[in-house]
């Protein structure tokens, strides 16, 4: 890469892959599986604009060289732990059934029920899990959901994984509370690559919320996210991320899930941070009657860019999909959603829907949208709908005239339209922080 990101990055090179498994310690088969994917990573060649998945993202001004290739290793853990306490994330007080926290490239906080863990739950952070659980590790890290040769980027993440979560419930173990994991980056000119795998097995049911969150500072920093959601026959995964990287942060994230028969899968997205993000969100509806809910929100100002590309998958008949995002923008913000639906031949009686909705809050801040659709049975559902518009006048004039200030009018305006997607989140917690996260951007 050069600068631009096209051949090759010096900070990234087989050598950094190795110095970073030795000072973890790895055992062998790990340093072989991440130099695999170094090879593959070379072999690859970088997204071009002239895809249309890349079409309208540009990241040349990404300058990978300067970066460092892997954050610190070893971490002032009180500093970090104290760093839950600063409001930008989803709160960490509640009751869970673990936590993991992630400082860096450090795991900094471990927490999990012992109980649960008599069960045959595994929540741990990512190097526990290849220490501990290296033939689970083995079978399922970057093998289904999102293997290695996925593309540049994830086998770039393969070779430089540095933290993360593992989450494993059994067959018939239900968790109703939340296990969590945080991730934290606070120096500038460093690059975070954190990992997220769960396995759901057979009947089991699970609820998970990742958070990221960083100061802006100056410089850039970049982060590679790879999220793998395996839900097995009959089980329930509810997955939760909220994004709010400083804005000096360059963001990239690969989510895919495998879903198998008659499962069910909760999902959203909340992207609020990061100078660039660049999101590839796939449900793979394995199974027959799986359901995905996959729902998002994103308020981007200033100069962000948010790009969101979703895939519904549908590989087997009598599944459904159901998908909302909406977004929000201000400043000189730009957003972009590309979303498909795939119905593969033989996949009959498939219901999909698709939505996407954008709220443009200045004349000078962007959004495009363009949903698909693509087709390959004969007896399906498939809908799929769009919107671009901007706050009436008249709407806030009509508040105005009733007594609320005009800021507080957009406030209001801006909660409505995002009030169909929170009112679908089952969890107050989270309600109450993307209502504090919106008032923010607003301005209130």
């Amino acid at each position: 890469m050069t600068a631009t990101m096209h051949d090759t990055v010096a900070g990234f090179s087989r050598e950094a892959v190795e110095e970073l498994s030795r000072r973890k310690n790895e055992a062998q088969w790990v340093r072989d599986r991440r130099l695999a994917a170094w090879d593959r990573y070379e072999e690859l060649s970088m997204p071009q604009r002239n895809e249309e998945e890349w079409r309208r993202t540009d990241f040349r001004a990404l300058k990978l060289e300067k970066l460092r290739p892997f954050g610190a290793l070893e971490i002032d853990v009180t500093a970090a732990q104290a760093a839950l306490g600063d409001g930008q994330m989803v709160s960490a007080g509640e009751k869970n059934a673990g936590v993991v926290v992630q400082h860096g490239a450090a795991a900094t906080l471990l927490e999990r029920d012992p109980e649960l863990a008599s069960k045959g739950v595994i929540f741990c952070d990512l190097d526990t899990a290849f220490r501990d659980h290296g033939n689970l590790m083995e079978r399922y890290f970057m093998t289904e959901a999102v293997p290695t040769d996925f593309g540049k980027i994830e086998a770039l993440h393969a070779a430089m994984w540095q933290g993360g979560s593992f989450l494993y419930v059994p067959a018939g173990v239900s968790v109703e509370l939340p296990f969590r994991s945080f991730a934290l980056m606070n120096q500038s000119g460093e690059s975070l690559f954190n990992h997220t795998l769960v396995v759901v097995e057979e009947g089991a049911e699970a609820f998970l919320v990742d958070a990221y969150s960083s100061p802006s500072l100056e410089g850039q920093s970049f982060a590679s996210g790879v999220v793998e959601l395996i839900v097995r026959a009959d089980a329930t995964l509810r997955y939760v991320q909220v994004q709010d990287w400083g804005r000096n942060v360059w963001n990239f994230m690969t989510e895919r899930a495998v879903l198998g028969e008659r499962s069910t899968l909760n999902s959203l997205q909340v992207t609020l941070g990061s100078r660039f993000s660049k999101n590839s969100i796939g449900a793979h509806l394995r199974g027959k009657n799986s359901l995905a809910e996959m729902l998002g929100i994103y308020f981007g100002d200033e100069d962000q860019f948010f790009d969101h590309h979703t895939w519904q998958l549908h590989e087997s008949p009598l599944a459904t999909s159901d998908l909302e995002f909406k977004g929000a923008l201000k400043g000189s913000a730009r957003s972009v959603y590309s979303g498909l639906i795939k119905v593969f031949e033989g996949a009959q009686k498939t219901d999909a829907y698709q939505q996407n909705r954008n709220l443009v809050l200045s004349r000078t801040a962007r959004a495009d949208s363009i949903p698909n659709l693509e087709i390959g049975a004969n007896d399906v559902r498939c809908t799929h709908g769009a919107t671009i518009s901007q706050v009436e006048e008249e709407h806030l004039f009509y508040l105005q005239a009733r007594g609320v200030p005009r800021a507080e009018a957009q406030k209001l305006i801006v909660e409505g339209f995002f009030r169909p997607v929170i009112d679908r989140i089952p969890v107050e917690e989270i309600q109450g922080f993307l209502e504090s996260a919106i008032a923010r951007k607003v301005g209130i």
